[in-house]
């Protein structure tokens, strides 16, 4: 086996894999701010991991669009503005409209029958008039699982990849104006469920319809917010 296989296989790749971890999970946290400059070892401090496994981590989030180099100021986090809003929105339309007919042909019925426990649940509790922290993360858990299993269900690394980027960094945006608050729960709940019900019709053009006016909701309220 060469350098490179042990390399990929062992501790190296798991010290790279969770450094990326730690190091969205800062950003989400606004523990690191877009536009700020960090050296190498801040980000040795700030993640609690290895100056090896920062220095293999850099390319990465150069490629990813995260921080890039400044000459003569060092690596910069990347600025996240309303021109990242809107072509953060556009490709995920592109990704999303095609993946969301794909899944409508091909997910299997026990697969959406859980989409849609899954988003009824958060609705009886909001309906019910439940608020707070707890109900909100649920309400981003569910949304964002069922955006990434139709993303997965191609089956393809490089665009399940490139969507979980494009996520974070709408995630980002504005610091977290995209949330979902309690007020819209509801709404972004029965888009979902507009999805769903094509979805089970095993419509496929109405699927990717639906999807495409969800997404499309979701950039406007970052984009007015």
């Amino acid at each position: 086996m060469s350098e490179t296989d042990q390399e990929r296989d062992g501790e190296p790749l798991k010290l790279r894999e969770k450094a990326y971890v730690s190091f969205t999970e800062r950003l989400l946290a606004r523990e690191i701010k877009p536009g700020q400059f960090v050296t190498q070892r801040e980000l040795v401090a700030m993640t609690g991991f290895p100056l090896g496994a920062i220095r293999e981590l850099i390319p990465r989030l150069e490629a990813e669009g995260l921080i890039k180099t400044v000459p003569q100021r060092g690596m910069q986090v990347a600025h996240v503005d309303l021109n990242l809003i809107r072509n953060a929105f556009q490709f995920r339309l592109f990704l999303e409209k095609e993946a969301t007919a794909a899944y409508a042909r091909n997910a299997s019925d026990a697969d959406i029958a859980e989409q849609r426990q899954r988003h009824e649940a958060i609705v009886r509790r909001a309906e019910a008039g439940e608020e707070g922290e707890p109900l909100i993360e649920e309400a981003e858990d569910v949304d964002r699982l069922m955006h990434e299993a139709i993303i997965d269900h191609l089956d393809n690394d490089i665009v399940s990849q490139a969507f979980r980027v494009t996520w974070l960094k709408i995630r980002l945006i504005r610091q977290y104006e995209t949330r979902i608050h309690n007020s819209i729960i509801v709404p972004v709940m029965q888009d979902h469920l507009k999805i769903i019900a094509a979805l089970e019709a095993r419509d496929p053009e109405a699927a990717s319809e639906a999807m495409s006016e969800h997404i499309t909701n979701a950039r406007n309220r970052a984009l007015h917010y």
